[in-house]
C-alpha cells in the first residue's frame, strides 16, 4: 500500500460515507422533503449504512474513514506509521467533498427552505449548520468531550477486539456491516448528547465546506468554539484503546 493509494481509497470512502451520513441528515430536515421530520432512528440507520457503503468502497486501504480509527491501529501495530498523514489526509478530503456532493444533490431544497409555495422568503430561519456537523444538546464542551470519548470507545473497542480483526488487518467487505452495526448501536444508545460525531472528519471537513465553500441562504452558526470537541475525544480514544490493545 503507497500513501497515494491509501489517501485516494480512504478519500472516495469517506466522501460516499459523508454523502451518504449528511444526506440523511437534510433529508430529515429541509422543508421540501418528503421525508422531513423522519427522526432519530433514521438518522442512525442512514449513517450506519453509510458506514458500510463507505468503508466497503474503501477496502482496498483497509476502509477505516476515521482519523481515530487510523491513530488506534497504528498504535496497536496494524497501520505504518508513515502511511497515517495519507490516511489523515485522504479522509479531510474526502469529508469536504462529501458535504459539497450532499449540497449540490439537495440543492433545490436547500434554495427553497425558507420560502413559502409561492417562492416568497418567509423569515422562518430553518438553519441547515447541523445538516453537515454535529452540535451539542448542552454547551458544556468538557463532558461532551467526555461523551465523544466513551462513543468513540465502543467504535474502537469492537474494531480492536471484535471478530472483524481476527482473519487478518484488512476487514473483507461484508464484515464492514458489523461495523456499520455497532455506529448505529452508538447512534441509537448514546447519540442525542453531543451528534455522536465520533470521527474527526465527519465534523470537521463538513464543518469547513458549510464555512466557507457552500453557497447556501440564511446559514445558521458555525459554533467553532465547540469544532474541537469531536476532534479530541475521538483521538484520545485512539490513543487509550490503541495503548489498551497493545498492553493486552
Amino acid at each position: 500500500m503507497t500513501g497515494l493509494q491509501a489517501f485516494g481509497w480512504e478519500f472516495l470512502g469517506t466522501a460516499v460515507l459523508l454523502l451518504l451520513g449528511n444526506g440523511v441528515c437534510a433529508l430529515n430536515s429541509l422543508r421540501t422533503s418528503a421525508a422531513r421530520g423522519t427522526g432519530w432512528v433514521l438518522i442512525t440507520l442512514g449513517w450506519g449504512m453509510g458506514v458500510f457503503v463507505g468503508a466497503s468502497i474503501a477496502d482496498p486501504s483497509g476502509g477505516h474513514l476515521n482519523p481515530a480509527v487510523t491513530l488506534m491501529l497504528a498504535i496497536k501495530g496494524a497501520t505504518s506509521w508513515a502511511l497515517v498523514p495519507w490516511y489523515i489526509a485522504g479522509q479531510l478530503a474526502g469529508a469536504f467533498c462529501g458535504a459539497i456532493l450532499v449540497w449540490a444533490a439537495f440543492k433545490q431544497m436547500f434554495d427553497a427552505n425558507n420560502l413559502d409555495e409561492q417562492g416568497n422568503v418567509t423569515g422562518a430561519n430553518h438553519s441547515t449548520n447541523t445538516i453537515f456537523f454535529t452540535a451539542p444538546a448542552h454547551p458544556k464542551n468538557g463532558w461532551n468531550a467526555v461523551t465523544e470519548f466513551i462513543g468513540t470507545t465502543v467504535l474502537l473497542l469492537f474494531i480492536a477486539f471484535g471478530p472483524v480483526l481476527k482473519q487478518g488487518d484488512s476487514l473483507g467487505p461484508l464484515s464492514y456491516f458489523g461495523v456499520a452495526f455497532v455506529v448505529v448501536a452508538i447512534g441509537m444508545s448514546l447519540g442525542t448528547p453531543t451528534g455522536y460525531a465520533i470521527n474527526p472528519v465527519r465534523d470537521l471537513g463538513p464543518r469547513l465546506a458549510y464555512s466557507f465553500i457552500l453557497p447556501i441562504r440564511d446559514k445558521g452558526p458555525s459554533n467553532w468554539s465547540y469544532a474541537w470537541v469531536p476532534i479530541v475525544g475521538p483521538l484520545l480514544s485512539a490513543v487509550f484503546v490503541g495503548l489498551l490493545a497493545v498492553a493486552l
